[in-house]
């Protein structure tokens, strides 16, 4: 009689020290190291960015440049609280930061940039949210980091803070540059 309560007891504890251990931005990918998906994306009409419009996401520009890929939109809150860091990624001129902008409408995309800056040298749009599903996005926000060889290195779920930042994506990011492209 007390065998099946004691099983259930030692799964119970199993699932809840499963469940509560990790970070969940640590969920692995299956992506990883392998070429980015090959979606092509149309720009955000009428975006700017220094007087030039923003060209959408081409894969093609991924080959020869290490590039961090932020997957975003205007109703996502944590996406407000990551930006500062992500202009701050987009002054470091070894790099290219690039945007998908999911299920968003692009006047209130445009309104978005406007406010809080706008650090993406390109910014594809994905509507359906067919090129996120290809690109293994759980949700928004997400960030992904390519290598020169246009291959991921790297994912990040959720939002960059300043911690993961420093601990999780600067490191990936400078061993990519240090990388050869192949």
């Amino acid at each position: 009689m007390l065998l099946p309560l004691a099983a259930f007891l030692a799964l119970a504890l199993l699932f809840a020290f499963r469940l509560g251990a990790g970070d969940p931005s640590r969920v692995p990918s299956a992506l990883i190291g392998r070429v980015v998906p090959q979606t092509d994306l149309a720009p955000i009409a009428g975006l700017l960015r220094a007087g030039q419009p923003v060209p959408g996401l081409n894969v093609a520009d991924f080959a020869g440049a290490v590039t961090v890929v932020n997957v975003w939109a205007s109703w996502c809150v944590p996406c407000v609280e990551e930006m500062p860091l992500l202009l701050r990624l987009a002054q470091d001129k070894r790099i290219r930061v690039v945007g998908i902008n999911q299920k968003d409408h692009p006047d209130n995309a445009r309104r978005f940039l406007g406010r809080y800056g706008n650090p993406f040298a390109a910014n594809g749009v994905d509507p359906d949210r067919r090129a996120s599903i290809e690109w293994g996005v759980y949700g928004v926000p997400e960030t992904f980091v390519v290598g020169r060889d246009a291959r991921i290195v790297f994912k990040l779920i959720g939002p960059i803070t300043p911690e993961n930042l420093e601990k999780g994506l600067l490191p990936v990011i400078e061993k990519a540059l240090a990388a050869p492209a192949t």
